[in-house]
């Protein structure tokens, strides 16, 4: 196996590029894709994440792009990534390796303006780096021709099945040109890729450094076991955060978004730096998240799987699973974030009592059980602190005022002489008979009762009750039992009143 980059056939310009950037070795998956990358083979590079996967499809391309010229609209090369912070990532990748070539590239992510993007296209673009969602939305407003691709790489495979990307995979692949290079990488390979791979590649070259679903032996795994309460949770990560002497700075992956929001706050009220990140976020306030984080100014990063795959950022010291993920491929994402390049890592996953399934799928899959440890005085901790009492307040107020609540504000509005217990009330007179309505003409005669009006709330007549309004009349009040309506009740008022005709 080549021990450096001149024997691996880069050009100069790449292998300078890439010394001054300060690697001096390539990786295996580099070192075993690179050579086929350049005699323009198929590939299907299966390797554990953080093992150098982006640059062993950048820098043959590089080399490779070196002759011919790109032309408006017709982009030379296409690389598909699911996450815009992986899109991103890949066009970082290419100004550096790249920055002795003049190549043009376009990056389509959704969230940019399109005209900034529809300029560089307009120039012309040897590498447009795209979502498959913005990618089709240009290429239906006319701004792409794909006729001219001959290199497509597919990043992250997987994960593109996961997200739902396939269909439009498989309809971008039906706009290339027959005749092209594909590359898929990807750090695990379920069947459904693979029948798709079946379909998209001629011949495709294998390669699979390690093997799929392993976890790095640099990162020390470790298991806590919490109760199901979210604020526990939250008191048990809080003392793990102050416990890891060696923490730099930490990844914390939450299973929903709403989640990840609501831990972020918490964690910054009890003084941590912490930031939030995930799918609903503008494209700018992700950018800025993820760059304040690179650049050491959050030591918490709160995000969903959005940041699980691919997102290369070295010095990661820790990764905490604060909900354990339902997929078991995604903790071979997650806990990829640390321990990068050889580096030591530390991965913690809090697990309640209803995680014990997904739990036993993640050991399955990695083949190896995860030590459980347990906290120091983790109970003294669930108590909560200043900022768990502000995020239960508003939940306990919600469910008093129903009942508790009200009941205690009648009270002190009702004067004190009524307050009277209910055993020494005097029992309720029985309820006089109802009157007889009275027809229209007499009830317009008669003026309003003014007393009636003056007395205060108590002192009005008990509404009569559903069984009391049905009672059977009786000839006391002036209704014959005998009339149509039989024991009903009395004549309707309305059927009383004087007819115009009359």
């Amino acid at each position: 196996m080549t021990t450096d980059f001149n024997g691996l056939g880069l050009s100069t310009k790449v292998i300078e590029a890439v010394a001054a950037a300060g690697y001096s070795k390539p990786t295996d998956i580099q070192a075993q894709a690179i050579p086929h990358v350049l005699q323009k083979k198929d590939i299907i590079g299966i390797a554990q994440t953080g093992t150098g996967k982006t640059a062993s499809f950048v820098l043959p391309m590089l080399t490779l792009l070196e002759s011919g010229r790109a032309r408006a609209r017709m982009p030379r090369t296409l690389i598909l990534e699911p996450t815009r912070e992986l899109a991103a990532q890949v066009h970082e990748n290419f100004e550096k390796y790249g920055k002795n070539h003049r190549l043009s590239v376009a990056l389509l992510i959704g969230g940019v303006s399109f005209e900034e993007q529809n300029k560089v296209l307009d120039r012309g673009a040897d590498v447009l780096i795209a979502t498959p969602g913005r990618m089709l939305d240009q290429f239906e407003r006319g701004r792409i021709l794909l006729t001219g691709v001959d290199i497509l790489v597919i990043d992250e495979a997987d994960r593109m099945l996961d997200m739902g990307f396939i269909p439009d995979i498989e309809r971008i692949c039906g706009l290339l040109p027959p005749r092209r290079q594909t590359l898929f990488f990807s750090a695990t390979m379920p069947p459904e890729i693979q029948r798709l791979t079946s379909r998209f590649l001629r011949d495709p070259v294998r390669i699979e450094v390690a093997r799929q679903n392993s976890t790095a032996d640099t990162i020390e795994q470790r298991l806590v076991k919490v109760s199901n309460k979210p604020e526990d949770k939250r008191a048990v990560l809080r003392q793990l955060i102050r416990a890891e002497g060696g923490l730099t700075n930490a990844i914390i992956f939450c299973n929903r978004k709403r989640d990840v929001a609501t831990l972020a706050r918490s964690l910054e009220r009890h003084g941590f730096s912490a930031g939030g990140l995930h799918g609903d976020m503008e494209q700018k306030a992700r950018t800025e998240t993820l760059d304040a984080f690179k650049a050491n100014r959050l030591t918490l990063l709160v995000a969903s799987d959005v940041a699980a795959r691919g997102l290369d950022i070295p010095a990661v010291s820790h990764v905490f699973n604060f909900d354990v993920p339902t997929h078991a491929e995604d903790y071979v994402h997650r806990i990829g974030r640390t321990g990068r390049a050889g580096r030591s890592g530390v991965a913690v996953t809090l697990a309640t009592p209803a995680d014990g399934k997904y739990v036993d799928a993640i050991t399955s899959l990695i083949r190896k059980d995860i030590p459980e440890v347990k906290p120091e005085g983790g109970a003294a901790e669930a108590s909560t602190g200043p900022g768990e009492t502000e995020e239960r307040a508003p939940r306990t107020s919600r469910r008093t005022r129903g009942n508790r609540t009200e009941k205690t504000e009648r009270s002190e509005r009702q004067p004190e002489a009524d307050r009277t217990p209910r055993a020494e009330q005097p029992p309720r007179a029985e309820r006089a008979p109802r009157p007889e309505q009275p027809q229209r003409a007499e009830r317009a005669e008669t003026a309003p009762r003014a007393d009636q009006a003056a007395r205060p709330e108590r002192e009005k007549p008990r509404r009569a009750h559903r069984e009391d309004r049905f009672e059977e009349p009786s000839t006391s009040e002036g209704v014959d039992a005998k009339s149509p309506f039989g024991a009903d009740g009395p004549v309707p008022a309305f059927l009383l009143r004087a007819s115009k005709l009359s």
